[in-house]
């Protein structure tokens, strides 16, 4: 019979499960549109977008990309006991906070839009950048309506308005893009204008996740208003202790994730003012900003959502926890949180690294010799990221929202310097931005790492979380390289016309089986027990299946009987 722990852990991996499904569906969207976007406007129009973007995600973190976080803390630390009427205040005071700060945001960057252009030698960027100021308002409103319902440990909402956003998101996108590049055939700064028809989408997507969750949180009302009124007794919080306390939260989670934004920022702006001095051109810089942000960065975020997405799950869990005095129960969800990153993250790194030059033949047409460099070099970036995003959430979860701030900083300085070495006094041009983008990850893991073991006593367990998902990731690996190049040889010889539907067909064939060939392999070695399985979502009948096959050994207490 399962323990009310072992319900809990299976609460927060199935909440953490779904808005991963819904981060993962969210990136997989967001890369599928971005291949007919970049057909569309090219590489030097994703330039600017991306150029675009570094500006616009400071801006947002700033002003309200905290917000979830922040909100459904304090829904949480509340609603474990039972302080309805003060979640409903945390409500009222995040969403006057956001809408204040949000539109002040939006201002700014839609009058500091030229200003940016000239400082990063890239004026025309300032036509996109315009276009993306208002989203800034609906993300800061929005934010406070999902941190609200995370923090009554529903992960639905959320989940479902990231997943009509980027659907809206993706068809305007395109639309728009492809009307704006025809429109503005004959100017100039054409690529500007298709990057600006690229980011309408970005608005109006926010505008239906945002419209998602008034109609969900009106369905729900009267189930508030209840648990509102049954708690009028109680003498209720002043909203400005609510608002202090808001503050205290948001400023170190906004402090950290902006570091982590602004080494965005620090590489484009580094990247385009070191070369533009060794006399490269702005529309080769562009280029390959590009290909950097929108195919390598693109593709190595899609594993990360889920790390992303186990990161803001687990914080309300944490925080509940230690309300109710359960402290010794923090590590057990530590432990899992980070295993169940660690066992996604491996083969997606092996993955990409082992088949980023098909993967990008098939998704963009892309042959080209850096961009499948970028790739082999830095999918490992994927564990460093999964591993140092969750560790994050770890860290903020146990109420020390500082220490990402200063681990964040630390290694960005370090980052910056490395950049700025390599950009100066060697020939890598590009992939001198995938190394620090790895560098960058794995100084905030090692510091997050001793941090936690400091602050909670939380031994890391290295074996089944690391060590057994690195081997499988391995043979996977190798596993995919003779796969692919003996598929594709063979078709080459059946349709040597059509090189591109071999290369596709080899490539899908080949992941279908590494999928199989990973997890037969982590089983096989012990990685993953009976027990972790079944408090997956639907992990009681993936258990009996696996037991069935062999894969799994039975370590239920009904066969031990």
């Amino acid at each position: 019979m399962e323990t009310e722990q072992n319900k809990k852990n299976a609460n927060v991996l199935l909440q953490g499960s779904i808005l991963a499904a819904a981060s993962l569906i969210v990136r997989i969207i967001g890369m599928v549109y971005r291949i007919p976007l970049t057909r569309i406007v090219g590489d030097t129009a994703m330039g600017y977008y991306t150029t675009a973007f570094e500006f616009y995600n400071i801006a947002l973190l700033l002003s309200s990309y905290s917000l979830p976080l922040a909100v459904s803390k304090l829904v949480s630390a509340r609603q474990i006991t039972g302080r309805h009427v003060d979640s409903a205040r945390v409500l009222k005071v995040g969403l006057v906070f956001g809408v204040i700060v949000g539109g002040a945001a939006s201002l700014i960057v839609y009058f500091g839009a030229n200003l940016y252009g000239r400082f990063n030698d890239t004026p025309a960027v300032a036509i996109p950048l315009r276009v993306l100021a208002p989203t800034i308002f609906v993300f800061a409103v929005m934010g406070v309506v999902r941190g609200f319902f995370q923090g009554y440990g529903n992960m639905v909402p959320t989940a479902l308005s990231q997943i009509i956003e980027q659907i809206v998101n993706a068809v305007v996108s395109v639309v728009a893009a492809m009307i704006m590049m025809k429109k503005y055939q004959f100017y100039e700064d054409q690529s500007a204008y298709g990057a600006a028809g690229g980011t309408w989408g970005t608005f109006l997507g926010a505008c239906a996740g945002a419209l998602t969750l008034i109609v969900i949180f009106l369905i729900q009302r009267r189930y508030f208003l209840k648990q509102v009124a049954d708690d009028r007794d109680r003498e209720a919080e002043r909203y400005g202790q609510i608002l202090k306390i808001l503050l205290i939260t948001v400023i170190p989670v906004v402090i950290s994730q902006t570091v982590y934004q602004i080494s965005g920022l620090v590489d484009v702006s580094v990247f385009n003012r070191v070369l533009s001095a060794k006399q490269y051109d702005e529309e080769l810089r562009t280029t390959w900003l590009g290909i950097y942000s929108n195919k390598y960065r693109l593709l190595t975020n899609v594993p990360v959502a889920i790390a992303s997405a186990m990161g803001t799950a687990i914080v309300p869990s944490l925080v509940a926890e230690i309300a109710s005095g359960r402290k010794h129960k923090v590590n057990e969800k530590i432990a899992s949180a980070i295993k169940f990153n660690m066992v996604i993250a491996f083969p997606c790194a092996f993955g990409l690294m082992a088949l980023g030059g098909p993967i990008l033949y098939m998704l963009y047409g892309d042959t080209h010799e850096l961009s499948a460099q970028m790739l082999n070099i830095g999918g490992i970036a994927v564990v460093f990221f999964a591993l140092s995003t969750v560790t994050n959430g770890v860290l903020q979860g146990i109420n020390h929202m500082f220490l990402p701030v200063r681990h964040s900083l630390i290694a960005l300085i370090v980052h910056c310097g490395v950049l700025i070495a390599l950009l100066k006094y060697t020939e890598l041009d590009a992939i001198a931005m995938v190394i620090c983008n790895i560098l960058f990850a794995v100084i905030v893991c090692i510091l997050n790492a001793h941090s936690i073991r400091k602050l909670s006593g939380y031994k890391q367990e290295w074996r089944t979380t690391f060590v057994i998902p690195l081997i499988s990731a391995a043979v996977m690996g190798a596993f995919s390289d003779i796969s692919y190049r003996s598929l594709n040889k063979a078709l080459l010889g059946g349709i040597p016309t059509r090189p591109g539907i071999c290369n596709m067909i080899a490539c899908l064939v080949t992941i279908g089986a590494c999928v199989l060939v990973y997890f037969a392999t982590l089983l096989l070695l012990g990685g993953v027990t009976a027990k972790e399985v079944r408090e997956m979502p639907k992990g009681r009948t993936i258990a009996n299946v696996f037991i069935k096959l062999h894969l799994l050994k039975d370590d239920s207490e009904e066969s031990k009987e």
